[in-house]
């Protein structure tokens, strides 16, 4: 069907699913604005587009709301295989996706009402060197090291799980301060290419809670890639175990870290509703 969309979310961190073979319209930075505005458009924390791919079963491009493009999303991810597998895309349950940020293995791992419901991905492994992050620090790696800003200074431990993160450690979260300070982190010089923040509270060796402030998206009630990344940065700091609950405002993720720092990452997703791009709003979307 022409513009045929599915809106769905992992945890409270929602996405729109549009094939790129069924659109009429270009998805220029302007409609993809349009689109993930909650007045104007449908309303969304991004768009999540299937394109083809020669590497992979399937192609994935994630489109932020502010109209910039992420490398990586572990819950656009398992939202994408919900997609994939409901719709009937993928004939197995087990299949590949290509991100920018690499390629993925989705599994679905429950079903409910003949509907995927619960997906472990396969989020690739953690990067801790400071280029390849990237990151502005003289060390190889940035871990434990200071970032000042106007009116504070925080510690900071940067890692890539194929795209860029800042982890915080707390001992207590503020939603309020984070964000404050967590658009001025992502936008930080010490950024090229911006950068996810979380501020993370270790409760146990198997739970963390975090609170997040996404690139090009803002404040977040969950992040899957986020999820990793704060489960990588407790592991190399020596807080927790390799098998991880996080903790955050929309729900809980499962994550796995091998001695390879290959990460895996379960969770749940769930479908909102589904229909057609009205031709009156891809007018809007032209003007």
């Amino acid at each position: 069907m022409q513009n045929f969309f599915v809106k769905s979310h992992g945890l409270g961190n929602d996405y729109i699913v549009l094939n790129q073979d069924e659109i009429t319209f270009e998805l220029t930075e302007k409609a993809i604005i349009r689109i993930c505005d909650v007045h104007f458009g449908i309303g969304s924390d991004g768009i999540l587009l299937k394109v083809p791919s020669e590497k992979a079963d399937f192609g994935l491009r994630i489109l932020n709301p502010d109209g910039s493009e992420a490398e990586k999303s572990g819950n656009g991810l398992r939202i994408f295989a919900k997609y994939l597998y409901d719709y009937g895309f993928a004939l197995s349950k087990s299949f590949s996706i290509e991100t920018p940020g690499g390629l993925v293995r989705a599994e679905v791992i429950e079903e409910k009402n003949n509907k995927a419901f619960t997906i472990k991905v396969d989020m690739g492994k953690a990067i801790f060197e400071s280029k390849k992050i990237p990151v502005n620090c003289e060390k190889e790696e940035c871990i434990g090291e200071t970032l000042e800003l106007e009116y504070r200074g925080y510690e900071i431990n940067c890692v890539s799980v194929g795209n860029p993160h800042c982890v915080v450690l707390k001992d207590e979260l503020d939603e309020k301060e984070i964000k404050t300070f967590g658009p001025q982190i992502e936008t930080n010089p010490m950024f090229p290419n911006r950068i996810n923040v979380q501020f993370a509270k270790v409760v146990s060796p198997n739970e963390v809670e975090v609170m997040i402030w996404e690139r090009g998206a803002g404040w977040t009630l969950a992040s899957g890639s986020s999820s990793c990344a704060v489960a990588c940065t407790v592991v190399k700091r020596g807080l927790t175990e390799r098998n991880l609950t996080i903790k955050m405002p929309g729900g809980n993720l499962a994550i796995e870290i091998d001695e390879d720092w290959e990460i895996r990452m379960t969770g749940e997703v769930r479908e909102i509703g589904s229909g057609i791009l009205s031709d009156e709003l891809i007018e809007d979307l032209e003007l």
